[in-house]
């Protein structure tokens, strides 16, 4: 693990490896972590140069008080600033995907490609911003009980993951850490109307079973952007697509990499 300080914003935690160009830089979902590409930095590292980070209120990075993913985007751009990445493959899941497109529509240069992994451009409303808010409340107070953790994680990683060492690191979690992450994810706009400015090539890739966000969301997303190269559905994959079907995402992600670099 490797850290920097960001002008005006937090210390993140990132780990860099392998070589090869373009560089693919990879952005968590919410409540995880950089180790979550495990699988795909496995794979892809003998060819390119790989960089998984903690996003503001994860993992080993360091923050403090509410944030907006338009900051975590910012986060994002002065990160390839710091590593010198003037280029890169961006491969968002959930949260990873609402501040790369973010992060497109600020400085769509730096991107040669997107991929949009079981995320989404709407916004949590309804019940589902009242589920998560409750959750951190009861989080804040005293914890995360047993419950609260095999709902996070059939939510997240369905019923083929193992979940254990996920929910090992959330029981180790400071109990006001989650609130922030989450207030960021009930206060986000919608972008749906904006999603045509987003010119960097995009690829989606869903888990048909993905209980956070329908494969309708993955579908707006294909027919909204400016150029979307495909729209990969996962069969019988959750939210965490990646870790319940790694060679099939691995692979996606590999073809369409070549395919946005090729001369």
């Amino acid at each position: 693990m490797s850290t920097v300080a960001l002008p005006a914003g937090p210390t993140i935690a990132f780990d860099d490896v392998g070589e090869g160009h373009p560089a693919i830089v990879f952005s968590h979902g919410l409540f995880m972590d950089r180790e979550m590409f495990a699988p795909q930095v496995a794979a892809l590292s003998a060819r390119h140069r790989c960089v998984t980070w903690d996003a503001r209120g994860h993992g080993d990075s360091v923050s403090s008080g509410p944030f907006t993913y338009w900051e975590s985007a910012r986060d994002l751009l002065r990160l390839l600033d710091a590593l010198g990445l003037d280029r890169v493959v961006h491969v968002g899941m959930s949260q990873g995907g609402l501040l790369a497109q973010r992060a497109a529509l600020l400085a769509p240069d730096r991107f040669a490609g997107l991929v949009l992994l079981d995320t989404q451009a709407g916004r949590l409303v309804g019940d589902g911003a009242r589920t998560f808010e409750a959750l951190t409340e009861r989080w804040a107070r005293s914890g995360p009980d047993e419950p609260t953790l095999d709902w996070l994680g059939t939510l997240i990683l369905g019923t083929g993951v193992d979940a254990e060492p996920w929910k090992a690191k959330w029981r180790a979690l400071d109990r006001s850490r989650p609130r922030d992450a989450v207030r960021a994810l009930v206060d986000r706009e919608d972008l749906h109307d904006r999603l045509g400015e987003i010119t960097p090539p995009v690829l989606v890739v869903h888990g048909t079973e993905d209980a956070s966000a329908p494969v309708a969301r993955a579908e707006a997303l294909a027919a909204g952007v400016a150029d979307c190269r495909g729209l990969v559905l996962v069969d019988g994959a959750p939210h965490a697509a990646n870790l319940s079907h790694p060679a099939q995402v691995t692979a996606a992600i590999a073809a369409f990499v070549e395919q946005v670099t090729a001369p």
